[in-house]
């Protein structure tokens, strides 16, 4: 009997020690722990618990439905798995994937988090619950979203910002290439302006030197004809005043051709000058002008036209004759005594061709390049009078009437210049 009092005296110590272990784990354990029985009741609840939810003693809380720890607005859905979980007990996590809520003893919401688990006694089915606040953790949660949000609003902006930058900096990339494009129209204006500016001072140095020459030679002869002439006063001294007269006619002759000249200039340059059509015989115009010229060639020269074709063209005459008497007049010029020179004309239902031939200097590459500029003078016409505007003029004459003009010419051998126009 002592023997079995003994056992049952140890026993009894092993149990409180037993129990004093379990109250000292569950009492100064770092989380709320919760009991509660199958009716939702709360059983036990360590200090933890306690201090987390603001009661000072067990008693405050012992015996009261679970729920008094729960905001009100969950209590209905807390009841209906409640009854769930004690029909089917596990250890799993409370709440998974929602926001869980407890409610202080001043009413204060705290953010929670809990563990469920379970297990059975002799007086029934009993629910322990795992309770950590976890305010702080929600608080660095919600800085880090406040954060992320803050964060994505400024990346909106810097977005926003970056798209602006990039419509001013294509906006001010459109303006300075319209400003570099209307410089650069400027500069090729201005660059135009100077060109034209030095082109139009070479022409008047050009002029006055032409002019100066030109002019000067047919006014010496006039003066020193008529001075001679004053001095045949006898009757058999006529040939010699005819002689004196005739130069200061040709001398007139050449004054006023250059005048013409220069007249023509002006107008074409003003536009004054217009094709006038009209249907005539083109035969009869060049031999007429050839008839005219004769008395202009040189001592031996000699004047061959021949013509094919169509007689009646449809062109301005008064150009055409024109064009005609400045070619056959260079002609003469350029072709030595004895020399020939050849015109031809064919005309057809398709076109009309002209060409003036003469077996004179001729023209060096270099020259034929500017032929056709204003007062331009070969190399090898320096002894020869010309104010170097007459193939500009023809060649103007010609455009108007919708016509080409072209040139074959080698030094020494002659040149010859073919024009051609479109039949009407």
């Amino acid at each position: 009997m002592e023997k079995y009092n003994k056992l049952i005296s140890t026993s009894a110590h092993n149990l409180l020690k037993e129990k004093e272990k379990f109250e000292a784990l569950f009492q100064y354990a770092s989380m709320g722990i919760l009991v509660i029985d199958a009716r939702g009741e709360i059983i036990l609840a360590n200090n933890f618990l306690l201090l987390q939810f603001g009661y000072e003693t067990p008693d405050d809380i012992i015996g009261k439905p679970v729920e008094t720890l729960i905001p009100q607005r969950y209590h209905h859905k807390h009841t209906q798995h409640l009854a769930h979980y004690s029909k089917k007990p596990e250890r799993r996590p409370m709440g998974i994937g929602k926001d869980l809520f407890g409610v202080k003893k001043d009413g204060t919401e705290i953010p929670v988090e809990i563990s469920l688990s379970h297990y059975t006694a002799d007086d029934g089915n009993f629910a322990i619950a795992f309770i950590s606040d976890i305010t702080k953790r929600k608080e660095i949660e919600n800085a880090v979203i406040q954060q992320k949000e803050q964060l994505a609003d400024i990346n909106l902006k810097i977005e926003e910002l970056n798209n602006d930058l990039e419509q001013k900096v294509e906006l001010r990339t459109e303006q300075l290439q319209e400003t570099l494009l209307q410089l650069q129209n400027s500069k090729e204006e201005l660059t135009k302006a100077l060109s034209k500016e030095k082109e139009l001072s070479d022409l008047k140095s050009r002029f006055v030197s032409m002019a100066s020459h030109e002019f000067r030679t047919p006014l010496s002869t006039i003066l020193s004809s008529a001075s001679l002439v004053a001095k045949y006063t006898e009757t058999a001294q006529q040939e010699n005043r005819d002689k004196h007269i005739n130069r200061i006619k040709t001398s007139v002759s050449n004054l006023t051709d250059l005048l013409n000249e220069f007249l023509s200039i002006g107008k074409i340059e003003d536009g004054k000058i217009i094709a006038h059509y009209s249907h005539f015989n083109i035969k009869e115009l060049l031999e007429t002008v050839c008839a005219e010229m004769r008395n202009l060639v040189k001592s031996g020269q000699r004047i061959n036209y021949t013509h094919h074709g169509n007689e009646v063209v449809d062109l301005d005459p008064s150009l055409l004759r024109n064009i005609i008497l400045n070619l056959l007049s260079n002609a003469i010029k350029f072709t030595l005594e004895n020399g020939t020179i050849t015109i031809t004309t064919t005309a057809n239902d398709q076109e009309i061709i002209i060409s003036v031939r003469d077996s004179g200097l001729g023209i060096s590459k270099e020259d034929q390049e500017h032929l056709f500029e204003r007062f331009f003078r070969g190399t090898n016409a320096a002894n020869i009078q010309g104010t170097g505007l007459g193939l500009h003029i023809v060649s103007k004459y010609i455009e108007l009437m919708d016509g080409q003009i072209s040139y074959n010419s080698e030094l020494e051998k002659g040149t010859e210049f073919i024009i051609k126009f479109t039949s009407s």
